[in-house]
């Protein structure tokens, strides 16, 4: 069985063997350079062993960056309320608000989840909720009020772009100046969630283009403006194509050129099962990404960002732990938060739990020959768990993967 070492030794050999679109592609990743959205767009495509070459030259490209070890977060999510009158077919979650299951949680009950999580030893908690019609035009700020006045150091990562869009609304104030008292109040940081995929013609089918790609963007750039940072991520498996994938990958990594204010860049599977999305368009819409896609996803993702966004997250939520652990040795770095709660992707269908223990996380890593590292939400490593020596032949590489699973990829 191929070792890590042996199979960054023999990437040269492997690569003079496929077509020289892709060869050339690859050996410009490992020079660290730049490659094209039409580039990308051709990486998706790739098979067999062209498909072995992507996953082992993402993982050498994360090593390269990144170093021998993987990362994780202890958060704990709070989603304070499941009204949401947007309608958006890709959602589950969303309840109406006289539906038996409409929860609207009060500003003492999230600050007291946000006391659970720092007991347990959460250094974030990551808020997010529907766009309740009752909402009062302050609650955002609020929220931000009552838990850093009981937990000053606890890091608030909330607000999704959609939030913000709909906030400024009710607050009748512009995206900026919305964002800077939010920032005043104690937002830390920003998941950017909402995105889906930025390409206007999918995004009036998903959402009819509710918040559109240019308010995405600007509520983005213009909270990277008044210094708070935000996540990136992307919704794909659906109605969606490898195209659709490469020129989004191609926009996230302008926004970073202009502002710098990306953390991390998180592709989400899409979750289909309960969704009207799929409901309604069983032969029309894809059930989600398949296996291939996924590694696909974090593997182009890793060489089309790097320089640019170099942390790259497995959604063990929408993958499954063991997937996810293996995503760390084809382009991922990191395993995203213990989640203490999670309700969306449930709410969806989602068949892969809502809490990890920390001590899960490690062993995830571990699983995938990399130290673990619990980190801060801007990656600051806060304790280091080491690999203890462990057989090599035990691990999961990305070409044994190939084997496994060959033509269904």
């Amino acid at each position: 069985m191929m070792s890590w070492n042996d199979k960054s030794q023999h990437t040269d050999l492997k690569l003079s063997r496929l077509r020289p679109t892709i060869r050339d592609t690859l050996k410009q990743s490992l020079d660290g350079k730049a490659i094209s959205a039409k580039q990308a767009g051709e990486l998706f495509t790739a098979q067999g062993a062209e498909y072995q070459s992507l996953l082992n030259v993402a993982d050498q490209v994360r090593q390269n960056l990144c170093g021998d070890t993987g990362s994780f977060v202890i958060t704990r999510n709070i989603n304070f309320t499941n009204v949401c009158y947007m309608g958006c077919k890709f959602c589950n979650f969303a309840k109406p608000i006289k539906d038996a299951e409409a929860e609207f949680l009060s500003l003492t009950e999230i600050a007291d989840r946000a006391q659970q999580a720092w007991d347990r030893g959460a250094t974030e908690v990551c808020i997010q909720g529907g766009l309740h019609p009752k909402m009062s035009a302050d609650f955002y700020r609020n929220i931000l009020l009552t838990i850093k006045a009981r937990l000053p150091r606890l890091h608030i990562h909330a607000f999704s772009p959609f939030e913000i869009w709909y906030g400024a609304r009710r607050a009748k104030m512009s995206h900026r100046e919305f964002l800077q008292d939010l920032k005043q109040c104690g937002l830390d940081s920003m998941p950017g969630t909402a995105a889906e995929i930025l390409d206007v013609e999918i995004r009036q089918q998903l959402t009819k283009n509710k918040l559109s790609t240019e308010q995405w963007v600007s509520i983005v750039k213009a909270a990277h403006d008044v210094g708070i940072r935000t996540t990136s991520t992307i919704m794909y498996g659906h109605i969606d194509q490898p195209h659709h994938w490469a020129n989004h990958l191609e926009l996230l990594r302008n926004i970073q050129k202009e502002t710098g204010g990306f953390t991390e860049f998180v592709p989400l599977g899409f979750v289909h099962y309960k969704t009207k999305l799929y409901q309604e368009n069983p032969t029309e819409v894809r059930p989600g990404p398949t296996r291939g896609e996924h590694f696909k996803m974090h593997a182009v993702a890793r060489l089309m960002l790097q320089g640019q966004i170099n942390n790259i997250q497995a959604s063990w939520v929408k993958m499954g732990s063991d997937v996810a652990s293996q995503m760390l040795r084809s382009g991922a770095n990191d395993l995203g938060g213990t989640l203490m709660n999670e309700s969306i992707s449930r709410a969806a269908g989602g068949e892969h739990g809502q809490e990890l223990q920390p001590e899960d996380m490690v062993q995830f890593i571990h699983n995938a020959g990399l130290d673990a590292v619990q980190r801060s939400t801007f990656y600051r490593p806060l304790k280091q768990y080491r690999l203890a020596t462990q057989n090599a032949s035990s691990l999961i590489l990305p070409s044994q993967e190939i084997a496994r699973f060959g033509a269904a990829l």
